[in-house]
Formats: C-alpha cells, sequence, structure tokens
C-alpha cells in the first residue's frame, strides 16, 4: 500500500503536469494530452498554490520509513525552493536566452511522439498553440514591468533574435516532409503558420516594446542569485568561498593541460595542440558525425554494464539527433518518459552551414550527456519502480544532476577512456569551462571582482571564458548570455562534482576494503535526486 507521503509526492506530480503540460511532457511524465501550458499570470498563480497546498499538507504527514523520509525530505526541499523562486516574482520577468522558453516550446514539439494520424493531430494542436502560449507569456512580463520586476534588457534582445530565427528559418517546415500526405496534412500546415507567426510577434514584442523598459544591468545581485543558488544547488553554501575555488580550481586544471598539450607535441602551447588536433581529429558531413556520435554512446554502454554500472535493458541505447539550427550553443539531454516509450536523446547543435566537425573535444561530452552521466542517472530514476515516489522520478535538481554528469567524465578518465588522440586534452579543456562557469557566474551577480581587481563586464566575461576556460569561439557568446539570464545554473556543475567527489572519498574512508565502486554507484542512482546539502548523509543511509 502506497504511503500518505508517497501518494502526496504522486499526486503533486499529477496536479503539477495538469497545470504545466508542456513541461510535463517535455519530462516524460504520463499525462493526458494538452495542447497547451499557462504561462499568464493566472498560470503562475496557480502553480505557487499548488506548491503551497503542498508544503502544508505535507508538514502534516510523518515518515513511516526510510523510502518515506527520503521523499518527504526531497519534496520538502524543492518546494521550499520554488516557493522562494515564486515569492520574488522570477515568473514574471521570466526572460533567458538561450535556454528559456522560446527553446522550450520549440523542443515541446520535437519531443512529442509522431507515429500515428493522431499523434499528429496532437504536434498540429501543440504548433496552433504557441500564439495562446506566447500571449500569456507577453501578459505576464506586462504584470511584471508593472511591479517593477524587470528581466535585463540583454536577455529580452537576446530572446528576441533567437525566435526571429525561429521564425525565419521555418524551424517547423520540416515536419509536413516527415508526415507526407494524410488526412492532418492540412491542420499540421495551419499550425506551423501559426508557430512562425507567434514566433514573429514575440520576436517583436521583445525588441521593441520590452527591451526599451528592461533593466540595464545584467547582474541579479545578492538576494535573488541566493534563491537562484539554492534553487540550482538544492543547498546554501558559502559564495564567496566557492568563488575563491572556483580560481584555484581553474589555475589546477590549467596545469593539467599544459602537461596534456606536451603530450600532443613536445613543447607545444595548449593553442598549438588545440590547432593541430583541428587539423586531424574531425569528420566531414552529419551523418558522419552522427554516426561517429551514437558509436560512441554505444561502445560506453558496452563498457560499463557489468563492470562498473549495472544498466538496465531499457537503458541500453541512447538516440543521438542533430538539434539542426538550433541557437542552444552546446549539446543537452532529454530523459526517457516515463513509461520508457520515448528513449533518452542526446542533443547536438548544427549550425546550417557546418559540415566538419572536430571530434575530439567531444567524447567528454558523450560520457557527460549520456552514459555514465544523465541518461544512466535519468534513467535510473525511471526504472526504479516503487522505492522511489513519483516526485522523486521526476524531478531535478541541477547540483546532484550536473555534478554527477561531470564526475562521469571524471570517472572516464579515471577508467582511461580518454586514449584516443586529443580526447583528454578535451576533457580537462570541458573541465577549465565548468570552473571558469563558476568565477563568472558568481563574479558577476554578486560583483566580486577579478584577481586583478577589475570588475565583470560582458566583454569580460567572455575574455575569461576563451582564455581561461578555453571554450570554443563560436560557443562564447551564447554561453555567456545564458550565465547572465539564469542564475546559479552553470555553477551547479563544479560545485556538484565537488559534492559528489566528497561523498565517495566519504565512503572510500569509512569504508575502507569494503567499499565497492560498483556497489556505491548502484546505491547513488537508487538514490534519485536530492540537494547537494544532504547527499553525503543520503548516501551514508544505505550503504
Amino acid at each position: 500500500m502506497t504511503s500518505p507521503i508517497f501518494s502526496l509526492c504522486n499526486e503533486y506530480v499529477s496536479r503539477s503536469a495538469a497545470l504545466d503540460p508542456v513541461a510535463a511532457g517535455a519530462a516524460g511524465i504520463a499525462v493526458e494530452f494538452a495542447a497547451a501550458s499557462d504561462y499568464g499570470p493566472d498560470g503562475h498563480a496557480a502553480r505557487a498554490a499548488l506548491i503551497s497546498e503542498t508544503l502544508t499538507r505535507l508538514s502534516a504527514l510523518t515518515p513511516e520509513g526510510e523510502a518515506d523520509v527520503r521523499a518527504a525530505a526531497h519534496l520538502r526541499e524543492r518546494l521550499e525552493a520554488e516557493r522562494a523562486w515564486h515569492e520574488l516574482g522570477e515568473p514574471l520577468r521570466a526572460v533567458q536566452a538561450p535556454f528559456g522558453l522560446v527553446n522550450d516550446l520549440r523542443d515541446s514539439v520535437d519531443l512529442l511522439p509522431n507515429a500515428t494520424d493522431d499523434e499528429w493531430r496532437d504536434v498540429a494542436a501543440r504548433l496552433a498553440a504557441m500564439p495562446e502560449m506566447l500571449d500569456g507569456w507577453r501578459a505576464s512580463l506586462e504584470t511584471g514591468l508593472s511591479r517593477g520586476l524587470r528581466a535585463a534588457r540583454r536577455q529580452a534582445l537576446e530572446s528576441a533574435a533567437q525566435a526571429r530565427l525561429l521564425a525565419e528559418v521555418g524551424t517547423h517546415d520540416s515536419l509536413l516532409a516527415r508526415y507526407g500526405d494524410g488526412p492532418v496534412r492540412e491542420e499540421l500546415s495551419r499550425g506551423i503558420a501559426a508557430a512562425h507567426g507567434a514566433y514573429a510577434r514575440i520576436s517583436r514584442y521583445l525588441r521593441e516594446d520590452y527591451a526599451p523598459r528592461a533593466g540595464e544591468r545584467d547582474a541579479v545581485g545578492a538576494e535573488r542569485y541566493a534563491v537562484a543558488a539554492r534553487l540550482n544547488l538544492g543547498a546554501d553554501i558559502d559564495l564567496v568561498d566557492a568563488y575563491e575555488w572556483g580560481w584555484s580550481e581553474l589555475e589546477r586544471i590549467e596545469a593539467e593541460l599544459t602537461v596534456e598539450a606536451d603530450r600532443i607535441k613536445a613543447g607545444a602551447s595548449i593553442d598549438e595542440a588545440t590547432e593541430i588536433l583541428n587539423d586531424t581529429q574531425y569528420v566531414v558531413g552529419r551523418d558522419a558525425y552522427r554516426d561517429w556520435l551514437q558509436e560512441r554512446h554505444d561502445r560506453a554502454i558496452e563498457q560499463l554494464h557489468g563492470t562498473h554500472f549495472d544498466i538496465a535493458e531499457p537503458l541500453r541505447r541512447v538516440d543521438v539527433t542533430l538539434a539542426v539550427g538550433s541557437s542552444s550553443g552546446a549539446p543537452y539531454y532529454t530523459s526517457p518518459s516515463e513509461d520508457l516509450s520515448r528513449p533518452g536523446r542526446t542533443w547536438w547543435p548544427v549550425s546550417e552551414d557546418r559540415n566538419r566537425f572536430e571530434t575530439w573535444p567531444e567524447l567528454t561530452t558523450v560520457f557527460h550527456e549520456g552514459v555514465p552521466g544523465h541518461h544512466l542517472q535519468f534513467g535510473a530514476t525511471k526504472v526504479a519502480g516503487e522505492s522511489l515516489s513519483r516526485f522523486g522520478r521526476n524531478s531535478w535538481v541541477s547540483g546532484h544532476g550536473e555534478g554527477w554528469a561531470l564526475y562521469a567524465e571524471r570517472l572516464a578518465d579515471e577508467l582511461g577512456w580518454f586514449t584516443e588522440p586529443g580526447t583528454r586534452l578535451g576533457m580537462l579543456a570541458g573541465s577549465a569551462l565548468r570552473a571558469a562557469r563558476v568565477v563568472v557566474d558568481i563574479g558577476v551577480h554578486l560583483d566580486l571582482p577579478l584577481p586583478d581587481g577589475s570588475r565583470w563586464t560582458f566583454a569580460r566575461a567572455c575574455e575569461v571564458l576563451g582564455e581561461r576556460g578555453r571554450c570554443e569561439p563560436h560557443r562564447i557568446h551564447a554561453e555567456i548570455v545564458r550565465y547572465f539570464g539564469w542564475p546559479g545554473q552553470a555553477i551547479s556543475y563544479k560545485l556538484g562534482e565537488r559534492a559528489w567527489l566528497a561523498a565517495r572519498q566519504e565512503a572510500r574512508t569509512r569504508l575502507g576494503a569494503a567499499f565497492d565502486l560498483r556497489r556505491w554507484h548502484t546505491a547513488a542512482l537508487e538514490l534519485g535526486p536530492v540537494g547537494l546539502s544532504s547527499l553525503a548523509e543520503a548516501l551514508r543511509r544505505i550503504d
């Protein structure tokens, strides 16, 4: 019999999904299809009310066992963090690029099933609902402005450019070719036209109406940043200490990068080694790139299953998807559906004119987004059954999740998987990027000085990310825009990895010869998402 706490968790997922079916569908939650979510003020108010009601009901329940303790603690921590976010009025100034509502709505179409005519009707309905959803967003933003809650002008202009691109390139036109001729074609065509028109209108609004009234400063300040950091990390941390740690961690990684560059060519600088690798380690053509990525995903699963992990059969496949024309700037992952009918997917942004793809820096991202990273982590919660509440199976803590994915890259290095030329340099460069994110994100939003005493600006952040973070030039702009518009998320990678490594070391020290890495990994994944503040203790209780 389901406990009262598990019942409440399950009820919250169902009611939350009904209030935001677009987000629920993207997360793979089994919910009856609804074409639109309400992004207007009433929609946000309803979601905030559900959070408060659920917390009140949770406070009256007593855990009946360890599973209940974990479920209640996780539900409480997540909802308290989200309530604080609502109380600051963040939904009424939620303008962020490139991973904001514009991108979410575009992806929500691509993630819908489309094997039957009825499923294609759902796709057409979602497209036709774009004007309604974007109008609701506009109403929220207008309400925010009337209350003095303003997003940064840079985020408005970048989101406007993103929406304009989706309209101009005909983002959804390929759906007609995929569908072919049939009874839904005309309905689908009308939906596509409606969506593209909605993108164009919201682009004009953001650029011409909202941006002139938006905030001048990119930084959100200490109060908003503390709430954002808690939402992303599941912990309250000393942010100044984390800023200083980020600089020291960056220096440590840079020393390793210098050694690794010398292995590419004796005496070579990091830039020289990078140039050599770019000229030698690449594939030509999108099909070749997709095939290379898919083969590396498949190989990782084959190497890990039965050795350092036990991978459930439904999770022994990750689908690689090239996101042609995406402005996201970096690869990302979408999880399997709740019933596992939709597979986990990694998404790799590809510009319209790109035909050559360097492979040496991408292997580490395969491990991060695929296996043993996000796919294994998300997948484990999907197959956990009744050991996790439905909320635990379908929720997310960025510090826990991104920290695990970065730990996965570190584990791949410990296992000696970076043997192809340049791939370990690529892993270290990726780690430098994540350390640079810590100092950029905290430094910008808290207005902390750089080591030389200078202050952060957009241009200075780009310099640090390129020169110290080793970020690829074509990604720098989108990356910095992302940090400025999504405070607290960029720090979750390195600070999350730090927490995972500390938890593993604590277990090694405590258990001594009895420590078993495979068993620890199994326990860690079966735990489900938790805030970083309780990670080590939660793992300790299930040894």
